[in-house]
Parts: structure tokens; C-alpha cells; sequence
């Protein structure tokens, strides 16, 4: 990435809007601007394979209520939201922060609600590490694209979900999830 072409490029856009980039407040927002787009877009990769035998175990993993936030790709404004990540182990338990650390590395970029969703389960779903019997995944988030421009939808959500293995295939296990992550509301 190139900061010094970051930075002339938000500072072209604010001439293009007609604003007086050499007033106080405007004077170093293309370098803080550019330092933020570019953190935003550094790809960050979560090593999901630190796992615990857990031969006991037979049940489902949830970890709820998971903050991210990211920036859509076709308006290049941010989205911020929830991930409700649940699996279950196949004798073996992945470190709970991994599964908030595989959203964070997934919501990184310039991207989709969807493509997060689906990043998120299929990372979790095909780790070798943990080869788990299914997951499933549902993000619930507000989007800057539709609450500041176009339809102004403010306080809107977005729900997403994927699924895979057993929460495809057996229904009872994709209902007590979500029956679990909706006891208080995705909230």
C-alpha cells in the first residue's frame, strides 16, 4: 500500500468536494483518513488451528454477541454488526478468542456482509485443525450505505447466515442455536 498516494488521493477528493483542505481541521484529515482506509484494508489472518482435546464434550460451541466492523466494497462506507458463531467439536475444541479473532480477520477489507458470513464458516467448518461435525454463523449488522445515503434507513439491520455440516442436515441442531443466540435477541 501506498500511503503517500493514499493521502493525495483523499486530499483530491476533498478539493473535489469544495472544501478548504488548508483550514485546521482539514489540514491533516487526508494522512488520518488514509492511515484509517489503509488499516482497514491490511489483510489480518487468524491462525484458527489452537485446539484442546475435549473427548467429554459432545455438545455445542457458541460464542454470541461478537463486534465487528468492516466497509462495504461498493460504497466504501463502514458496516458494523454482531456474529453469533456456533459449532460443534469432533473431540477436539478450538480456543474461544479464535473464533472472535477469525470474524475480525474475515471483516478486514473492502467486502460484503455476505462474504464475511460465508469467509467465517468455511474457514471454521474446513480446519483440519478442528474438524468439527458442522457451524453455522448469523451476523446481524448496520450498514452506513443504507442508514446515511439512499434509502436512510436508520436503526436497519441486515441478518446473514451460513451453515454447514450438521446444522445443514439436522434441523433440531440449527433450532436450538438459534434458539440459544435469540433468547435475548441478536442484540
Amino acid at each position: 500500500m501506498n500511503q503517500e498516494r493514499a493521502e493525495a488521493a483523499v486530499r483530491e477528493l476533498l478539493l473535489a468536494l469544495d472544501q478548504d483542505v488548508e483550514i485546521e481541521g482539514l489540514k491533516d484529515t487526508p494522512r488520518r483518513v488514509a492511515e484509517m482506509l489503509m488499516e482497514q484494508c491490511s489483510p489480518k489472518d487468524a491462525e484458527i488451528d489452537v485446539t484442546f482435546s475435549e473427548d467429554k464434550f459432545n455438545g455445542m460451541v457458541i460464542v454470541k454477541n461478537v463486534p465487528f466492523t468492516s466497509m462495504c466494497m461498493h460504497h466504501l462506507v463502514f458496516f458494523t454488526g454482531r456474529a453469533n458463531v456456533g459449532y460443534i467439536p469432533k473431540k477436539k475444541v478450538l480456543g474461544l478468542s479464535k473464533l472472535a479473532r477469525l470474524v475480525y480477520s474475515c471483516s478486514v477489507g473492502l467486502t460484503t456482509q455476505e462474504c464475511i458470513t460465508s469467509n467465517v464458516a468455511d474457514r471454521l467448518y474446513d480446519s483440519d485443525g478442528i474438524g468439527c461435525l458442522g457451524c453455522i454463523v448469523v451476523l446481524e449488522a448496520e450498514h452506513g450505505c443504507m442508514s446515511l445515503r439512499g434509502a436512510k434507513a436508520q436503526g436497519a439491520s441486515t441478518v446473514t447466515s451460513e451453515v454447514r455440516g450438521v446444522f445443514r442436515d439436522v434441523p433440531a441442531a440449527r433450532q436450538e442455536f438459534l434458539s440459544l443466540i435469540t433468547k435475548d435477541g441478536l442484540k
